[in-house]
Formats: structure tokens, sequence, C-alpha cells
């Protein structure tokens, strides 16, 4: 494929940082054929109407990140919406659905819209909603118009969503329409945020649609229906919404671990409601297999257990497995690095920075890991961009002569790793498990 020169430096700055790329990522992905195949095969339900979920299941440096986005980035391209949440247990409790609504929400994106896409996507319905009542053979320059526009916007909203929308949508939506139609985009805007989760829209607008408060955790996954058929309304394919380091539950307090696993489970068994609707999960084997995680909570166990026999395990079951990279998946990623990278004298880059050099990084890098290969992908991939760059601006630099690693600023996982430590601190109680008590929806 043909980059631009600005997804490259995309690329290559997101690696430096040790983060993974927003995009182009198929430009230098090794060994992903098989579960894209089966994300593929989820998208294809999505699109025919069904409410499907997907968990992504590896240890650390198994390119679940990179899978995730990739799945984000092949929905984006089938002209899906699709959103991108980090679970975090700063500012994202499984448990708050208000938290979960607001992040996706936040995060909404399409194809031409990267981020922040609901307006795009009100846009784009109420667009579709115009041309329908028109078809219909409304005067679009009657008086009553906007009024019939409404109208057939509130029925759309409600015979979509079985009536399961909540009153304040019909009415956030229909204000939006009104105050864009005035040419108030400011006011509209303030609503397009309050319909996004914010509870920081001043009281004099939410007045304007008679807003009643904000949207809570007992209504928010009814909102969150209602934006999955505004999705669907506007032409696009459905939504996908993935959630990314669910292992990071396991770090949480023992309260707020159970009440957020019995989000998943409530989440999973409504799933077939949301028509239309793709979750991705991405989590550790310890996530799902640890008394502290999902074991510990068995009607979500039950539902979602890994079943593997042997080293094999089908890929349609709701846990996919994504292979550890090996040391020749690592230096084809290298290479295909090397080819793309623009800075400097091409042929130099090619003399230095040899397949052998690949090989003896590999080395250096594990080193550090305990000979681990499949942990080390977002040190080494940092490492071999600080030597592109050396390269590429240093016309003496042999990085053969120069060979040596240390972990650039390793995180908390990358740290528990190279100390032999699980990924959470264990507790007493661990292997007691959770209570299946619903949370409040």
């Amino acid at each position: 494929m043909t980059l631009s020169k600005r997804d490259v430096d995309h690329i290559f700055d997101r690696l430096r940082s040790g983060v993974v790329p927003e995009r182009s990522l198929e430009a230098f992905a090794v060994g992903i054929e098989r579960p894209r195949g089966e994300a593929s095969r989820m998208l294809d339900l999505a699109e025919s109407g069904e409410g499907v979920f997907k968990f992504l299941r590896g240890g650390y440096g198994c390119g679940k990140t990179f899978m995730a986005r990739t799945i984000m980035l092949d929905a984006l391209q089938r002209d899906f919406a699709a959103s991108f949440v980090v679970v975090s247990d700063n500012d994202l409790h499984f448990h708050r659905f208000d938290d979960v609504y607001r992040k996706v929400v936040e995060g909404l994106a399409t194809r031409s819209c990267p981020r922040g896409a609901l307006n795009d996507i009100l846009d784009r319905w109420m667009a579709n909603v115009v041309d329908a009542v028109v078809a219909g053979g409304a005067d679009e320059n009657a008086p009553d118009f906007d009024a019939l526009v409404q109208k057939r916007m509130e029925h759309d909203i409600a015979s979509r969503t079985g009536g399961r929308a909540p009153e304040d949508f019909a009415r956030a939506v229909r204000t939006i329409f009104e105050l864009k139609q005035k040419g108030n985009a400011q006011d509209a805007a303030a609503l397009v945020s309050w319909l996004s989760g914010s509870d920081k829209v001043p009281a004099h607008v939410k007045r304007l649609a008679s807003l009643k408060g904000e949207i809570t955790s007992h209504d928010a996954m009814d909102y969150l229906h209602g934006i999955l058929e505004v999705v669907k309304a506007a032409g696009y394919g459905g939504l996908v919404i993935v959630i990314d380091e669910a292992e990071t539950i396991l770090r949480m307090r023992a309260d707020v671990r159970g009440k957020s696993l019995n989000g998943i489970r409530q989440i999973l068994d409504a799933a077939d409601r949301y028509k239309g609707l793709l979750w991705v999960f991405t989590g550790t084997p310890d996530f799902f297999d640890s008394p502290r995680g999902v074991k510990g909570l068995p009607p979500l166990h039950d539902r979602i257990q890994f079943i593997s026999h042997g080293t094999i395990a089908t890929l349609k079951q709701p846990q996919l497995a994504l292979v550890p990279f090996d040391r020749a998946r690592l230096k084809e990623v290298a290479l295909k690095l090397r080819g793309m990278y623009l800075e400097g004298d091409r042929a130099r880059l090619d003399a230095r920075v040899t397949s052998e050099f690949v090989e003896r990084l590999v080395d250096s890098v594990t080193e550090g890991f305990k000979g681990d290969v499949g942990v080390v992908p977002r040190q080494f991939l940092r490492r071999f961009v600080d030597v592109l760059d050396l390269v590429g601006e240093h016309p003496d630099f042999d990085p053969m002569k120069e060979l040596g690693f240390s972990p650039k600023e390793p995180n908390e996982d990358e740290r528990r790793r190279m100390e032999g430590r699980k990924e959470y601190d264990p507790e007493p109680g661990d292997e007691k498990g959770y209570e299946p008590k619903p949370v409040e929806w």
C-alpha cells in the first residue's frame, strides 16, 4: 500500500512514544490474517443486524491493542461508526454505565471524522429525515415543515428502539434540529455535548429542550441504544465499540472489580437487543482465567469461557486467542518499518540496519525480559525506531558497534515482567469470586 508522508510520520511518532498508531496499521502488520478474518465475520454479523461481542485474549506484548485498532479501522473502512475506549481506574469504572457511555460517545469516529463524530452523525441522520419527509409529499417551504421533520424524528427513534429511548433523548435531538434550523450553532453544540454525556452544559441551554437533568448510570445504556439507532438511520453499517485493557479491572478494589465484571455481564446479556452493535474487549489470560477476574463471576465465565484442544482453539468462540510474537514475526515487522522510513540515505540505511542487526537487537532487548520475545514488541520497536533515526541523522553512526539496550520508560506491566511479578498485587480473598448482583441499569 502507498502511504502519505503524513501517515508515515504518524506511525513513527507513535512508535517512538511506545504506543500503537491510530491508522495505517496494515502497512506493517504481520501474522494477523486469521484473527482479522474472524473480526470481519463479526462485522458481517453486525451489519446484518445482529448484536454481537468478541473478546481478544493475549498476554502482554501479543498485540491486543494493535488488533483492536485494526478491527476499528476495518470497521471505519466498511462505513461503520466506531469508538475506542481504554479502561482506566481513574475515570472509567465499568459499573458506571454513564462513564462508559460518555467515553464511547466522546470517542465516536467515522471514516470522515476521526473523533467527536456525533454532531456529523446527527446532521447526516437529520438530512435523511428531511429527505424522507419531502419524499412523502411535504413542502419544504411550508410553515409547518420543521414540525413535520421533528415529528418524524421522534417516530423514528421510538420505532427503532422499541420505545426504550428516554424522553430526554428525543427532546434533545428535536431541539438540536430546531436550533440548527435557526442558525443557533452554539446552543445546538452545547446540547450535542449534553447528549454526549457532559455534565457541564449551562442550565439555560438544557431548559431549551426541557431536559430534566443529566444522563445517569440507570439510563445510560438506553441512551446508547438511541445513539446506535441514529447511527444506523444516518446510513452507517453499524457501530463498533472497543474496550481496551480490560485487565485494568484486576487492579481495582474488590468491590469495584465485582461491580465492573457484573457490568460487563449485563452488557453481554443484553447484546441481542442492540442490533448492529459489535463490542470488542481486550484482556490478558489472568483477566479471564483467575478467580480475581472473569472466572470469579460464574455467569460471565460460563458465557465467554475459552476452550482449547491442546494447542489449538477455534476463532469463532467468544474469546479469540492472539498468538505471541516470535523472532521471525518481530524481524518481519522491523524490516517493513525499515522499508517505510523516509529520512536519510536509503542505501546507507539498508547497509547499516541489516537483517543480522535486527536479530542481534531482538537478542539484546529480550535479555532484559528473561529471553521472552513475546513481551518485548513495544520496547523493541521503540529501540528500533531510535536506531533508524540515528542512522538517518548521523552518517558515521554504526548500530552494530553501538548495540546495547536498556528499557526506555518501562510501564507497569513491563516492570512487573522484568521483576517476575504478577500483573496485579494479590489480596486476601482473591479466590472467593463475586456475587452475580446486577449493576444499576
